[in-house]
């Protein structure tokens, strides 16, 4: 019943905001009540950040019920590398390949660890996919190619990271952990082969729906906080810090943690603060937002314990700052 009444006023408040956004011209509000220009900017954002990660969220949850109904457990097994330092590569490959944003591949990752991807391997996909894929280093050429460093400079520095991310979560786990909450724990092989396909596609709608609930009162909180920190956060602040080449860097990590930015469009958001901050803090926040932000975090512990997600958060953090400063003294 708690849970209810908690998912009820979630939806309840996203109806409210849908509503004002849409019929606001429509309504004489100056005779009813006042409502601050900050309200209807946070309203504005919060939809734009919501209505902006649906359609990956969407691909996301379709590719790992794909997933689940047709690719089987050995299939997984097979084409992972033993060795658990060799599967590194193959797996920022395997990143880089598919264009899904931080919001679609959380639930693909979810998938592939139920499926016997080990969890080293899967967290590598999950850190490299939404900065390596194709679309959005196309969006990053187009914003910054009047200087190609920081175009470079994001997708080699995001292989990087991803592999020592992977490599440090071996070490740490030596993948005997399982991560996933219990209601989405380890799964038996289900096997489609000998399903009719008309059975195998509703199977898939099934799957996704079930996923896309699951996921989507996430969603909507991670936007209404990220919302609130770009509607209310001085600006002025961040001025002073920009140059700083220990706290521009630091700044902008954060920055990039809570406006939770889709990562084929943070590009256009960074270059508009170009003047203001160095060029390693610009990478910085073009680096570590793709990979941890406030809205993927809230997905992660959808599905992941959440003692796991802060140890995630800590790793790709204390890997992503020291990775930055080294760029930034050998290479400006």
């Amino acid at each position: 019943m708690k849970r209810f009444f908690r998912e009820g006023a979630i939806y309840a408040l996203l109806f409210l905001i849908v509503f004002v956004f849409l019929f606001a011209e429509f309504i004489n509000l100056d005779e009813r009540l006042t409502i601050s220009s900050r309200v209807l900017d946070f309203n504005t954002i919060f939809l734009s950040i919501f209505l902006e990660a649906i359609p990956f969220v969407l691909l996301g949850v379709f590719v790992s019920s794909i997933i689940q109904v047709f690719v089987s457990d050995e299939t997984i097994k097979k084409y992972i590398p033993k060795n658990p330092i060799g599967a590194l590569l193959p797996a920022v490959i395997a990143g880089a390949i598919f264009p899904i944003c931080e919001c679609a591949i959380v639930p693909i990752v979810r998938r592939l660890i139920q499926k016997g991807m080990k969890l080293h391997v899967a967290m590598v996909i999950l850190v490299s996919a939404p900065i390596l894929n194709p679309i959005v280093f196309l969006s990053t050429f187009y914003a910054f190619q009047t200087n190609m460093v920081i175009v470079w400079g994001r997708m080699g520095l995001a292989f990087l990271i991803a592999m020592l991310v992977g490599l440090v979560i071996y070490m740490l786990f030596r993948n005997r952990l399982n991560p996933l909450r219990s209601e989405f724990g380890a799964i038996t092989s289900e096997s489609s082969k000998d399903l009719p396909m008309k059975q195998k596609i509703k199977d898939i709608f099934y799957h996704a729906s079930d996923e896309f609930f699951t996921m989507g009162k996430f969603l909507l909180i991670g936007a209404m906080f990220a919302s609130f920190i770009q509607t209310f956060l001085p600006r002025e602040l961040l001025v002073g810090f920009g140059m700083d080449p220990i706290l521009g860097p630091a700044v902008m990590m954060v920055l990039a943690y809570f406006l939770s930015l889709c990562s084929e469009a943070d590009a256009f958001v960074a270059a508009s603060l170009n003047q203001i901050f160095s060029p390693s803090a610009i990478l910085a926040f073009l680096v570590y937002g793709p990979m941890m932000d406030l809205k993927n975090t809230l997905l992660m512990l959808a599905y992941f314990k959440t003692k796991f997600v802060l140890t995630l958060i800590a790793v790709v953090t204390a890997i992503v700052f020291p990775t930055i400063l080294l760029f930034q003294a050998f290479w400006y």
